[in-house]
């Protein structure tokens, strides 16, 4: 099985890193880190986007573990950015019957908080064919 780590946190040895180890625990992974890779905001249009790079390795992967960090009462700025783009670009089925998990860690983070980012998750999953197994958080 492959499994891609998306790291949505600017800090590539932080908490949201630690927390996917713990939980891929004795798995063999590949970790993306958003902050090397340009990904412009939705609607713009440059030659140096790396935004399909990000999906192809999606597509490649059985289970994508996608992390972020709780920035300003929401998830990372790199990972809402990230799927905004999938908006009218990615073909719905491109990763169906993945399996897939969001990691989602801060320091105390509310319940409203986290159902607001379980919600965006499975709802991303959901539209792209995705199965989504679950919110994991320290």
């Amino acid at each position: 099985m492959k499994i891609l780590f998306i790291n949505g946190s600017p800090n590539k040895n932080g908490n949201t890193v630690n927390l996917t180890k713990k939980f891929l625990k004795d798995k063999e992974y590949e970790t993306l880190h958003l902050v090397d890779y340009k990904i412009y905001s939705y609607g713009q249009s440059f030659d140096d986007d790396q935004f399909d790079e990000v999906v192809n390795k999606m597509s490649e992967a059985d289970m994508i573990v996608l992390g972020s960090p709780l920035y300003w009462h929401s998830m990372s700025g790199a990972v809402r950015n990230m799927i905004d783009c999938f908006y009218q670009h990615v073909d719905e089925s491109l990763l169906k019957g993945k399996d897939f998990y969001f990691v989602f860690q801060g320091y105390a983070p509310t319940k409203q908080q986290e159902e607001a980012g379980e919600y965006t998750m499975k709802r991303f999953a959901s539209l792209y064919g995705m199965n989504y197994k679950g919110m994991i958080t320290k």
